[in-house]
């Protein structure tokens, strides 16, 4: 998913040409696709992703003409990369996020992934994801994305429990949602779903029954997302007005805590902060491509991408990206080279968040110095420390903003 709110950053070339820096040690770095599909049949309230609704298009864009105008910024970005001195490389993972993928027809999402596919190949055993939600999609829909080529789908399933999925605006109900699962299993589909746990208004026994009614589909893969109030949505002025509670730090803690004892009582076991899979083969490979700082393409307006610390976002409106496409022009509204301390940053706070865990050798001696502190305050395994590797403990999962801090503080 794509925010809505663009950084600030350095011009991009209309071109696309990339700074020599992305190409150093590319060989070495796996090479993933997000596509961004950038409509929702409804904005949801606490939604702050670079989303529209059909009446929110405006002039220039539609949804009939969007798997055309992906395809030809896959074209580019294919033109822009071998210009650029990136060695050729297969996609190693493909993934579709929005808004809401599956709003679009199974054959325009099997088109733009086609594309991708003649452009740069699959890696054997690639994982190709598109999320959907549960209402959006059909049996037959599902049997159309697994032969154009997906192997996984992850249901926005959000919560199981009515008035919580009331006051997210989500429109689905509950019981779709088993239907939707059971035919992505018969098309022999991965299956994740995803929860959001600390709702205005939902109690610890709400969130119980959402995870246990997850938990009882047998999905390979749960994500399980804390609720975050953006600025600007429905939900903050809602909160802001009164009309529904404020987020509370303890209550998201104590629904971490259920959540990751029930998932693990059903065979499941975190791999990052908010992510438990059933193998470690059923782990998102997508998103750990993010974690360890791989490279990446958006397609999409506002899609991020990043090739070797240089980082680049597109426009965000869907007929402005239409329009730079169609002149020939990259679509990207800026971009940045990071500086090593801003490199080193993000691996830290990345990597950590993951089970493999951050070996401690590559920190700089401060950092080092810092891990008998976290140690000492039960927020990394002291074991696999002594062995030489940083991994949080539950406590350092639900206070992994501090870990951080101190490694480079």
């Amino acid at each position: 998913m794509t925010p809505s709110a663009l950084p600030l950053g350095d011009p991009a070339p209309a071109d696309g040409i990339l700074p020599a820096q992305a190409a150093v040690g590319a060989a070495e770095r796996k090479f993933s696709l997000y596509t961004h599909i950038p409509f929702c049949a409804v904005r949801c309230g606490y939604c702050d992703f670079n989303t529209y609704t059909a009446t929110e298009l405006g002039g220039g864009a539609s949804q009939d003409a969007y798997a055309a105008t992906a395809v030809c910024e896959v074209e580019f970005a294919a033109r822009a990369m071998a210009a650029s001195g990136l060695p050729e490389r297969k996609l190693s993972t493909v993934f579709f996020g929005g808004g809401t993928p599956t709003l679009l027809p199974a054959g325009d999402l099997t088109a733009i992934l086609g594309a991708a596919v003649e452009q740069w190949g699959l890696e054997d055993g690639a994982e190709v994801t598109t999320e959907a939600n549960p209402d959006s999609v059909t049996r037959d829909s599902l049997a159309e994305l697994r032969d154009g080529g997906f192997t996984r789908v992850s249901f926005g399933m959000q919560s199981a429990v009515p008035h919580v999925l009331k006051v997210l605006d989500r429109t689905h109900k509950p019981e779709r949602v088993p239907q939707a699962v059971a035919w992505a299993r018969e098309m022999g589909l991965n299956v994740s779903v995803d929860l959001i746990y600390g709702t205005p208004g939902e109690s610890i026994a709400d969130w119980e029954t959402s995870v246990r009614t997850a938990l009882s589909y047998e999905p390979d893969h749960i994500s399980a997302y804390s609720l975050i109030v953006e600025e600007g949505t429905k939900l903050a002025a809602q909160i802001r007005r009164g009309q529904v509670p404020g987020i509370d730090d303890d209550d998201h803690a104590e629904k971490y805590e259920l959540a990751d004892a029930l998932f693990q009582e059903a065979g499941l076991s975190w791999y990052e902060v908010s992510n438990w899979s059933r193998t470690p083969a059923d782990a998102c490979q997508h998103n750990l491509a993010y974690w360890r700082g791989d490279d990446w393409w958006g397609i999409g307006p506002g899609a991020h991408s990043h090739m070797g610390g240089v980082r680049w976002w597109n426009v965000k409106h869907p007929s402005a990206y239409a329009g730079r496409l169609e002149r020939g022009e990259s679509p990207a509204a800026g971009r940045e080279t990071l500086d090593s301390d801003t490199r080193e940053l993000e691996r830290i706070m990345l990597t950590s968040r993951l089970n493999e865990g951050l070996a401690i050798n590559t920190l700089r001696p401060a950092a080092r110095k810092a891990v008998a502190g976290l140690i000492a305050g039960e927020l990394v395994d002291p074991v696999k420390a002594f062995h030489g590797t940083l991994v949080l403990t539950l406590k350092g999962r639900l206070l992994g903003d501090a870990v951080t801090r101190a490694l480079l503080d």
